[in-house]
């Protein structure tokens, strides 16, 4: 007898609270997680939090064509289930995965190659140049177990499963919280590596989460290793995915390089700027949580509706999360307004740093409204396109 898909059929309130709920709590410790690193290297000095800053917009840069990919996995994944149509789910995720592993050869050669010549582009000299390399240089080593483990969680999204990847990202939490002073200072045998042991630690849990989820993976019956291995790519399937891939990763494309211009003319103004335009944004990231929960559901329950043809369904998956999404950024803009200064203090306690990282996310506060206009249109296959040109005009 073959298990209800929830999904489906499930009271739509229900669902969007059983899958966001468990989702926005894993991005919580995710978040909490980049607050640990953040805090650590702002413990060394003003300038490796600057290092930090240029590096995480550069790598979210590089990983923009991959978030797509993973998108569309979700999307036509569900879509198949939503059909009953396993079999056709398994060859999504098999050529998905395989995708997935040779664009993380790609940038990682990229990555080598173009990332000097990046930072200084952006306007990172001396110091602050020399941390951002020790740190990405070795980040960048994680591109492959990262990007396979969101492709992994992306058909556990399809699933309606968001507990699995929640569990990985608390146990990560506490390992980095652990692993982030060992490396940074040093134990017995193992050598003090200052900013290099942010990043060393950040590979080593990328590793453990990859394991974990690719297993949790397995036991759903959609994914195999051995099977994976032997799998030979299907054109078709390629071109389903890269059709609905290419505009979401432009979309996060646009919006990547958008932040490296920002903080380019941000650079001008001193290193003080940019550290407080870097931990500005970890404040923002806090903040989003909540709506990025109830994206997480709307992609799980739209994608198997769309594929079960319930468009009434999805009407009301659409309706009901534009009204959460408007309460959560009300409430979002107000936190900002009201505790923001606070959240600041706990990266770097220099009074201009704090002055410039608060106005900058009470202005960009009021950007949240705009991440509601892609909860729907980049799941669904014939309206993916609009997410793109609605954030093209957003950036312009």
């Amino acid at each position: 007898m073959k298990k209800e898909n929830e999904l489906i059929s499930k009271d739509i309130k229900k669902l969007i609270i059983q899958i966001a709920i468990p989702s926005s709590i894993g991005m919580f410790f995710n978040t909490m997680y980049n607050v640990v690193d953040t805090f650590y290297i702002g413990q060394i000095s003003t300038e490796a939090i600057s290092a930090l800053s240029y590096s995480f917009m550069v790598f979210f840069l590089f990983l923009s064509v991959s978030f797509g990919l993973s998108s569309a996995m979700t999307a036509y994944v569900g879509g198949a289930l939503g059909k009953h149509k396993r079999s056709t789910a398994r060859v999504y995720v098999a050529n998905g995965m395989g995708l997935l592993f040779f664009i993380s050869i790609f940038l990682t050669i990229i990555s080598f190659i173009l990332l000097e010549k990046v930072f200084i582009l952006m306007g990172a000299s001396d110091e602050v140049l020399k941390h951002a390399l020790d740190y990405t240089y070795i980040i960048i080593m994680g591109i492959l177990p990262m990007l396979l483990g969101l492709g992994a969680n992306a058909v556990l999204i399809a699933l309606g499963d968001t507990k699995s990847y929640r569990n990985i990202l608390i146990l990560g939490f506490i390992l980095n919280l652990m692993l982030d002073p060992l490396f940074i200072y040093g134990y017995g045998v193992i050598p003090a590596f200052g900013v290099q042991g942010v990043a060393i630690a950040t590979v080593l849990i990328q590793c453990i989460t990859l394991i974990y989820i690719v297993y949790k993976l397995h036991q759903t019956g959609l994914f195999d290793v051995k099977s994976f291995l032997k799998n030979k790519p299907n054109l078709k399937v390629y071109q389903h995915l890269y059709t609905q891939a290419i505009p979401v990763s432009l979309n996060m494309f646009l919006m990547s390089f958008g932040s490296i211009i920002a903080i380019y003319f941000v650079s001008f103004y001193g290193v003080k700027s940019v550290a407080a335009f870097g931990i500005g944004y970890r404040v923002e990231q806090i903040i989003l949580l909540p709506m990025l929960g109830l994206n997480t559901a709307v992609m799980s329950i739209v994608s198997n509706n769309y594929g079960a043809k319930n468009f009434s369904r999805i009407d009301e998956v659409i309706s009901k999360a534009f009204k959460y999404g408007f309460i959560l950024n009300i409430v979002g803009i107000l936190l900002i307004a009201i505790f923001g200064k606070y959240l600041i203090i706990i990266f770097d306690t220099d009074p201009e740093v704090i002055d410039t990282a608060y106005v900058y996310i009470v202005f960009e506060s009021f950007i949240f409204f705009c991440i509601s206009n892609h909860i729907y249109l980049k799941l669904n296959p014939a309206r993916h396109k609009t997410a793109f040109y609605t954030t093209l005009c957003e950036f312009l």
